[in-house]
């Protein structure tokens, strides 16, 4: 009977077992327990999974021993794409290497070089544990590729001002972004068409060039030399850096793309600044014959110049030693570096980008269903000269008054959305050839307005006869953001599905009091040595003691 009893609770255990792995195979579903919903990923990046039809191939370069902080970017990355992988219906391979491990110094030399080439940035780790130093060139990025095309993706990203492990921290929050965006480009056959309206300004293409070959590898892009007779068809508008008036065709042409729903970023200086001398340039307003489209849409750009005590330096002549001159790098308060974002999506996680000259920007009423998203600020530090102004070079030699710098944070890039009117309606008369496509309300535009067309310029390497990247300064020789927030910009403007929305995900740092972890650093070791030993100690004594007892009974 007992045999029987058993070999039924047996048959009744396989049968519930293979009923429950029938049932997971028809309904699939996972669970994240945890607080901020680290190990889930967004439903437009399951969506984009979803619908591959190509077969794409990630090789992650960060693999091996790390530091801590680098540890967690290496986990994050390797748990994103295990849930990559299984919304992808087999269409995604995963390939993890170490580029430090080669079997002689010149084939580890050859194989970093060949990341170097491909795009990839290497990182040099220095880190102190438990008094051991270590030191280590790693490469915390990786290629995805899809047939013969293939994008590097850098995972080290994040605010530079930040401290390391926020900055490793504020990239543990962006693998999922920076990975599906790479995929999104080799996947999607679809591209967005982007227009670049460079036909009222002066600036070189040279200098547009960092810019507008990125651009082009995410999105078809269209010039504006050709004076097109309206900007339909276009996903997103943008206009660069002008410095000559738009004529009320112009005007008209850029308003009723908004009104219709459009997508436009404006780039532009509110006072023109030009060199007049060897000791400095001189600021005039930028009549750009805007003002009033901006007016109506709720938005001034001011006139002026901020000086801020959060800037970039220039390097300057500040006397001679023996024959030669000294030339040092001195704060230059017209160049701000804007380290102050607004809660958007956008500017999350970004590093704080480089601008020359800049301007405010007011906010005004009038403009009821547009919705006003402040992206990015001045520092508290700052004082408005308002133009014209002659702007000296010796003002990098003098140290700042604080008591002079008490202007406030400034609004430096504002985001538009809601329903725009059109500047023209009621001066469109029945008559006019225009007035058959003439929209006075619109339907969901959007318009994001920087006050500093310099944010979009590039350097460039005369003695190389090449562009700089966009957003370096040469006198620190450290990249800034400004190309991550233009691109960031595009994505949301034209990204119907949301996959920017991945980027709001945030990761709360639970740091450990290293203090206290070293004083009590013993009693912590011990706990955990002998108190598993104890609990096994205590279960086996219980159990023990409870047979005795049934079987004494007995």
């Amino acid at each position: 009977m007992l045999v029987k009893s058993t070999i039924l609770r047996i048959v009744l255990l396989i049968t519930f077992l293979a009923g429950l792995n029938w049932l997971a195979s028809l309904f699939f579903f996972r669970l994240d327990l945890t607080e901020d919903k680290r190990y889930s990923i967004s439903e437009a990046t399951k969506e984009l999974l979803g619908s591959l039809e190509k077969d794409i191939i990630v090789n992650v370069y960060l693999s091996g021993e790390f530091p801590a902080g680098f540890e967690r970017l290496e986990s994050a990355t390797r748990e994103t794409l295990e849930e990559f992988k299984t919304f992808s219906n087999g269409h995604l391979t995963v390939n993890y290497s170490d580029p430090s491990s080669a079997t002689s110094e010149d084939q580890r030399q050859k194989q970093y070089m060949n990341l170097v080439d491909r795009g990839l940035t290497p990182t040099n780790v220095f880190a102190n544990e438990d008094g051991k130093r270590t030191e280590k060139i790693i490469f915390p990025g990786a290629i995805v590729q899809a047939d013969t095309l293939a994008v590097p993706v850098q995972l080290l990203k994040g605010n530079k001002t930040s401290s390391s492990e926020d900055q490793l921290n504020q990239s543990y929050e962006g693998v999922e972004f920076e990975l599906a965006s790479a995929i999104r480009l080799l996947a999607n056959p679809d591209r967005k068409k982007i227009g670049l309206i460079v036909s009222h300004t002066k600036i070189s293409p040279a200098r547009l060039s960092d810019l507008i070959a990125t651009i082009q590898q995410h999105y078809d892009v269209f010039l504006d030399m050709n004076n097109p007779e309206s900007y339909d068809g276009l996903d997103a508008l943008l206009v660069m850096k002008p410095d000559s008036a738009f004529s009320d065709d112009d005007k008209y042409k850029l308003d009723q793309y908004v009104v219709s729903g459009g997508k436009a970023m404006f780039f532009i200086d509110g006072a023109k600044v030009d060199s007049v001398s060897l000791d400095g340039n001189y600021a005039q307003p930028n009549d750009l014959n805007l003002n009033d489209l901006f007016f109506k849409w709720g938005v001034r750009v001011n006139t002026n110049l901020i000086k801020d005590l959060n800037c970039a330096d220039i390097l300057l002549n500040v006397g001679t030693r023996g024959d030669a001159p000294e030339i040092k790098p001195l704060p230059w308060r017209f160049y701000p570096l804007l380290n102050n974002f607004g809660p958007h999506t956008i500017t999350r996680n970004l590093n704080a980008v480089y601008t020359r000259f800049l301007s405010s920007i007011d906010t005004v009423g009038g403009a009821a269903n547009i919705q006003k998203m402040p992206l990015m600020f001045t520092s508290p530090y700052t004082q408005v000269v308002n133009a014209p102004a002659l702007v000296g070079y010796n003002e990098a030699r003098k140290d700042p008054e604080a008591s002079e710098y008490r202007g406030g944070a400034k609004l430096a890039a504002v985001l538009l959305e809601g329903s725009f009117n059109s500047l023209f309606q009621n001066r469109i008369l029945p008559n006019d050839p225009r007035s058959a496509k003439f929209k006075g309300e619109g339907n969901g535009g959007k318009v994001i307005i920087c006050s500093d067309g310099d944010v979009i310029v590039n350097d460039f390497d005369y003695k190389r006869n090449a562009p700089l990247p966009l957003g370096y300064d040469r006198v620190s020789q450290q990249t800034f953001g400004n190309k991550d927030f233009v691109m960031n910009a595009l994505d949301y403007l034209t990204d119907a599905n949301g996959l920017i929305s991945a980027r709001n995900k945030e990761i709360n740092i639970r740091a450990l009091d290293k203090i206290k972890l070293q004083e009590n650093r013993k009693f912590w070791q011990g706990l955990n040595l002998l108190l598993p030993i104890a609990l096994i100690g205590i279960f086996g004594a219980l159990r023990y003691y409870l047979r005795l007892r049934k079987f004494t009974r007995i």
